[in-house]
């Protein structure tokens, strides 16, 4: 394969009109992808990779925008769930080789002291985490920003007091 001046000047007008290199490469016949990427860059080309990043950026911020409250209230609400039961049982400290798929595998302490252990409860379906647990390692993102209502703030109070005490 080899670049005559007709190719060449298709290939200019064609990049000049904003085709991607495959859609030039199809047109042109008998040239591949990346043999068009290449003597575009060759010809130096303007680079049409940049102006194609900046509109799909803005319409990815433009659609996390429009889904974002949607999201914070199913997590909010999956979340509250677990905050309304309040019947915590209680921990079951245990060594990691006494861990099986069933445990709670929060640890607690540093890893390098004797007292270290994992909390042990029983995990929810599809978590390594206890209920109590799984509300500190998934928080949604804000929360400090959502905790408006009185309900909120007395299930916070009422984790960290068990957790105090456990």
């Amino acid at each position: 394969m080899s670049w005559n001046e007709e190719k060449v000047s298709k290939l200019k007008e064609l990049w000049g009109k904003g085709k991607t290199a495959s859609q030039i490469s199809e047109i042109i016949g008998d040239v591949s992808r990346n043999a068009v990427i290449g003597k575009a860059h060759r010809l130096n080309l303007s680079s049409k990779i940049k102006a194609r990043n900046t509109t799909s950026s803005q319409n990815f911020d433009n659609n996390l925008e429009t889904s974002n409250p949607k999201q914070r209230k199913v997590r909010r609400s999956k979340f509250q769930s677990l905050i309304i039961e309040k019947d915590f049982e209680p921990e079951n400290p245990k060594k990691l080789e006494e861990l099986d798929e069933n445990s709670c595998k929060w640890p607690i302490g540093h890893p390098e002291e004797e007292s270290f252990y994992f909390c042990g409860r029983t995990s929810l379906k599809d978590f390594s985490y206890c209920k109590l647990h799984l509300l500190y390692a998934y928080q949604p993102k804000g929360k400090k920003e959502e905790h408006t209502t009185e309900k909120d703030e007395e299930g916070a109070k009422y984790i960290e007091k068990k957790i105090s005490s456990a």
